[in-house]
């Protein structure tokens, strides 16, 4: 005889949606022990340095935030956000919704792996404990930066596309939209879109999804170049690539070797270096922002060549391009060399002084004051910036005194925390090992779930090694996803099994089935 159990009422009711929240924690105990202390951290860090702390680059999104307008150098998304929360006078609001922003990240990791890959909750929880805990995470996120917004935009992408195994259209144009501000927040956003659209065609994915993706990414994308058209003259997104790529090629580039015609390529001898190669500084940005006589002789910045005022521009742009690809083209190995010792750079143990001390303090915890020459405190730099200067731009965005302020005993205990927590560069590696060998043993089906995270990882290691110079902050976005790669790996075991193509292993994520077995504990079944 088989009986038929009446289905119970499920209570919509707000009072029952809270009472599901409020049981969450209690179902993910150890997530959200991790999460409340990384919480605390951010808070202390808040108490300790606001209301925030400053980058070179940080000033230009201010600029930008309170004067509208394409910047010639990057792309304005973060300028654009700075803008949003503008009319409420705080650096320390900014800095408060970037530490959100931080955990929001560290909860896609863990909802990822834990609904999509079955992990262990305290498996999910370890891979997002780089984010939730380590120290310069947590200071990046208190700079005036674009960096935790571009992490949880790409974070974002990756969870999207690997939850939804059969994507619709609907979910597309979300992915298309997210890509859209990822790439309008940082240039590299590009070629997370051609990773995310070669992953969907893989993944034979349905023709109007992938069309979704590229029209939705793409609207947003072109209307902010018809922007760039209008003020500068250039359908782009920057006047900025080419320069960048210089200053890559500057430190080996030599004119000898280069074939410059002298008559014919005078915009190329312009950008000559008349040092000889061995006696040129050994970082890249030197030429680029360094600040040069005014001659463009010696290791100065020979941009000024060109005459004050005029780096950013579509001419100088062009030829920097071309001096670059001269560069390289000629002198192939000199490149390589100097591209694989800066992507090696995100492995080393301990956080060499790179590129000089004055940024590598910029991404330190200071228990103290940095004092001016006349033994006070230092101010913000009073640059000149667009229709102003960068110190009243920032006293104008704060309606207040912008700088830093460090206070007992909450900096104290962030400093000596950062001297112990944090991602050692040799972890990183082994990470991203485990992530390769996912992919090796995944060979039959192109590296399955493991090869997006793990291709997104390495792009994002090697790409300013290959366009730009390395910086330490270049690798904090790349280690969620490099997390999430080995996490998918590590979910079975490092086994080397032969799985056929028809097995429920080889694909992945599972989709469960009907079973007569008895249902398991509320949170532990994997749902699609």
């Amino acid at each position: 005889m088989v009986s038929v159990a009446e289905g119970t009422a499920v209570d919509h009711s707000a009072p029952g949606r809270m009472a599901r929240v409020l049981a969450l924690p209690r179902r993910h105990r150890v997530f959200a022990a991790a999460f409340a202390a990384g919480a605390v951290l951010r808070v202390i860090t808040m108490l300790g340095y606001g209301p925030a702390m400053w980058f070179n680059d940080s000033y230009e999104y201010v600029s930008v935030a309170l004067h509208p307008r394409p910047h010639p150098i990057r792309p304005d998304g973060y300028g654009f956000w700075l803008w949003l929360l503008k009319p409420f006078h705080s650096f320390a609001l900014v800095t408060f919704t970037q530490h959100l922003m931080g955990l929001a990240t560290a909860v896609l990791i863990y909802a990822l792996l834990r609904r999509k890959f079955a992990l262990p909750k305290w498996g999910a929880t370890l891979a997002a404990a780089p984010v939730l805990f380590d120290a310069y995470q947590i200071q990046l996120e208190q700079l005036i930066m674009s960096d935790t917004q571009f992490t949880l935009l790409v974070v974002g992408v990756i969870t999207l596309v690997l939850w939804h195994r059969r994507m619709s259209w609907r979910v597309g144009a979300v992915v298309g939209l997210l890509l859209a501000l990822t790439w309008l927040t940082r240039s590299i956003g590009l070629p997370i879109l051609a990773l995310v659209l070669i992953y969907l065609l893989i993944r034979r994915t349905g023709w109007k999804t992938i069309v979704a993706v590229l029209t939705t990414c793409a609207v947003p994308v072109a209307a902010y170049m018809g922007w760039f058209a209008a003020a500068h003259g250039k359908f782009a997104m920057t006047n900025s690539d080419g320069l960048i790529l210089y200053m890559r090629t500057a430190i080996f580039a030599d004119c000898e070797k280069m074939s410059i015609d002298p008559y014919k390529e005078v915009e190329l001898v312009l950008l000559c270096i008349n040092d000889p190669v061995g006696e040129r500084k050994d970082y890249a940005q030197w030429y680029l922002w360094g600040q040069g006589s005014g001659d463009g002789e010696g290791t100065g910045e020979v941009l000024h060549r060109w005459g004050t005022g005029k780096k950013f521009t579509d001419i100088t742009n062009e030829a920097a391009s071309a001096f670059a690809t001269r560069a390289i083209t000629s002198q192939p190995g000199d490149y390589l060399r100097v591209v694989a010792r800066d992507f090696l750079r995100s492995f080393h143990w301990a956080r060499p002084r790179f590129p000089d001390a004055a940024t590598y303090n910029m991404y330190e915890f200071k228990p103290y004051y940095e004092l001016d020459s006349t033994g006070n405190p230092k101010r913000l730099p009073n640059w000149p910036s667009y229709q102003g200067r960068t110190d009243t731009d920032a006293f104008a965005y704060e309606q207040g005194p912008p700088e830093t302020r460090i206070v007992s005993p909450w900096a104290e205990i962030m400093s000596g925390y950062q001297k112990v927590f944090y991602l050692r560069g040799i972890m990183l590696g082994g990470i991203m090992l485990i992530g390769l060998y996912g992919i090796a043993v995944r060979w039959r089906t192109l590296g399955g779930p493991v090869i997006l995270p793990w291709l997104g990882a390495f792009g994002l290691l090697l790409a300013p090694a290959a366009t730009a110079e390395f910086d330490y902050r270049y690798v904090l976005p790349a280690v969620p996803l490099a997390c999430i790669a080995a996490a998918i790996t590590l979910r079975r075991g490092l086994t080397w099994e032969r799985r056929s193509p028809t097995s429920p292993s080889a694909s992945e994520p599972t989709t469960p089935t009907a079973s007569p077995s008895p249902p398991t504990a509320p949170g532990e079944a994997t749902k699609s």
